[in-house]
């Protein structure tokens, strides 16, 4: 192997900088091939060329130091492939999230500014099915869409007749401490049979402030916000789970814009007339 590239000219030859060689020469990912021992000079060969370059590309993909030293290290191209492609998989994802948080900001500077509508409303104790469980606040999408999926595969396949749209109770935890309680249900006629996580369930009565929400939840929290003002500006919140009605939700689209909910907010209200 030929040693007689300096750093200054092998950092020319793989656009990485005498600081950055300097550093990956400190981790471990890509050593000089000879070192100086008086002079402490670093020396590279321009058969580490190619070697740099992928480090460069897989650096400026954002990979750790530790995964590019898995994929240098690799036995063999299959196990090195598998590496690269879980990283571009966590790329994309991030992406996609990176692409749901732009569109939800651009949602919040195009928000019309007029009041919407609030409606006060008193809910009678319903039969239901339901799932209860505890959750994490980043896992309650993925598992409101499971939960849903079940309740409704179960009415079916029991022969339950609904009473109205399906719902959800979302205690203050989930909200506060980023785990709590929730429970997803569908008023039905009857009770149904208790199978896999589906049990019968009473949906509480309760005073509600009701606003309509429209699209997809990831930006519920811009109705919640309006919502809970509202109760607060009337001095009428009371504690108590939050409540969703979905009016039109996965399972009736896959189009999370289509999707149509009915946030509640608890308050008291001391003239049912009002």
């Amino acid at each position: 192997m030929s040693t007689g590239l300096t750093v200054g000219d092998f950092s020319r030859m793989t656009h990485l900088s005498v600081k950055t060689l300097r550093h990956y020469h400190q981790v471990g990912l890509l050593e000089p091939a000879a070192v100086n021992p008086d002079t402490g000079y670093r020396y590279y060969a321009t058969e580490q060329v190619p070697t740099a370059q992928v480090i460069r590309r897989l650096r400026d993909l954002e990979m750790p130091v530790a995964e590019v030293k898995a994929v240098l290290g690799a036995a063999d191209a299959t196990t090195r492939n598998t590496l690269i492609a879980a990283h571009l998989d966590r790329l994309e994802a991030e992406l996609a999230q990176t692409r749901e948080a732009v569109g939800s900001l651009r949602n919040i500077l195009r928000r019309p500014t007029e009041t919407t509508t609030v409606e006060r409303r008193t809910i009678p104790p319903t039969v239901a099915a339901g799932i209860a469980q505890v959750v994490d606040r980043e896992e309650i999408l993925p598992w409101w869409q499971g939960a849903l999926g079940e309740l409704h595969a179960t009415v079916a396949a029991q022969g339950l007749s609904r009473t109205g749209p399906s719902g959800g109770l979302y205690a203050s935890e989930i909200f506060q401490y980023d785990r709590g309680e929730a429970i997803v249900f569908i008023p039905i006629a009857g009770s149904p049979r208790p199978i896999g996580r589906v049990t019968p369930f009473v949906v509480p009565a309760a005073e509600l402030a009701i606003m309509a929400h429209h699209g997809s939840l990831d930006d519920a929290d811009l109705t919640y916000g309006e919502l809970g003002a509202y109760a607060a500006k009337h001095e009428i919140s009371v504690d108590g789970p939050l409540r969703e009605y979905y009016l039109r939700d996965s399972y009736d689209t896959p189009n999370p814009a289509e999707w149509e909910t009915e946030i509640g907010w608890p308050i008291f209200r001391a003239d049912s007339n009002r």
